[in-house]
């Protein structure tokens, strides 16, 4: 038995027309195709990202027992909370940074001629063929003890003795801020490459003043870049685990590597998904706060 299907006819000012398509016909095929296309990697994302996700939410209220038993030691026992504070401070410090010096930058090199920005938008990708091991290893060679910071510092005169650089905050801020800044300027480079530059000229010639022309024209223009650059860096901060494993001392440990603490050397699988179920949840809550705040100033003017 034939089935068919309708449709409306384009391209006609009589109202809509329909025609009956059957399945036989090449439209209906391509469209079984493209269902056939989705269909695998819906498919691969249910068994290897939301079936373990699901799974990792119900083991954290499953085991030992049924209940909120983990969620309970995670506020009253250990320094969990701490540990996770501190993440979402270093994540926000680190993006806040990738900011300020991604910002400028990315401006300058999207009012460059447009070869020349295609050249440094080259160069901005080279680290990223480097591995985050790498560079962090190379950031400790900079950072040590008799390092190159230290030697050059003490060549110049400026320090009396060695500083103490790895091991602290200031190195896994240093550290990360290098490893994210790709990830903040390469949004805000599209974005502001996509900004007619006819809405400065016109605003130039009506006489405002460059400051002012920034705040009403160029900045909120560049608003979807900015959302899109906070938003990856934020999110990938918030995992780090190697840059402040090597890095950082035991007063820096970010929750990841509390984490894979609790799973790898206490076996404590429960604990560990409910630590990663809470950061989880943090995360999503922080990324829809951050979008509905921007979405509404966006839709406010």
């Amino acid at each position: 038995m034939r089935q068919s299907v309708s449709y409306t006819a384009p391209g006609s000012n009589a109202g809509p027309q329909r025609r009956w398509l059957s399945f036989g016909e090449p439209g209906w095929r391509a469209e079984r195709v493209y269902h056939w296309l989705i269909l695998l990697p819906l498919v691969f994302l249910g068994v290897f990202f939301i079936w373990p996700l699901l799974w990792m939410i119900a083991r954290s209220v499953l085991e030992p027992t049924l209940g909120l038993s983990n969620y309970s030691k995670i506020v009253s026992d250990g320094p969990y909370l701490r540990v996770l504070w501190l993440t979402l401070k270093i994540s926000v410090v680190v993006t806040v940074l990738c900011l300020i010096v991604g910002y400028p930058a990315s401006a300058a090199i999207a009012r460059s001629r447009p070869d020349r920005a295609d050249l440094l938008t080259g160069i901005l990708l080279i680290p990223l063929w480097t591995s985050v091991v790498i560079r962090s290893y190379a950031w400790m060679i900079f950072f040590q003890r008799n390092g190159i910071v230290n030697e050059t510092f003490l060549t110049m005169g400026l320090i009396g003795s060695p500083l103490r650089i790895l091991q602290t905050e200031t190195a896994v801020y240093i550290a990360m801020v290098h490893i994210l800044l790709p990830y903040m300027m390469l949004p805000l480079i599209a974005n502001m490459r996509a900004i007619d530059r006819t809405l400065l000229q016109a605003g130039e010639v009506l006489g405002a003043q460059p400051l002012r022309l920034f705040l009403k024209v160029y900045l909120p223009l560049s608003v979807p870049g900015v959302t899109a650059g906070v938003s990856l860096v934020f999110i990938t901060a918030l995992g780090f685990f190697i840059t402040p494993a090597l890095l950082g001392g035991s007063t820096t440990t970010m929750i990841s590597q509390l984490i894979e603490q609790q799973a790898s050397t206490f076996l404590d699988w429960p604990l560990a998904s409910a630590l990663a179920s809470l950061l989880l949840a943090v995360t999503a809550t922080l990324y829809l706060t951050f979008s509905w705040i921007t979405s509404a100033g966006r839709t406010s003017r």
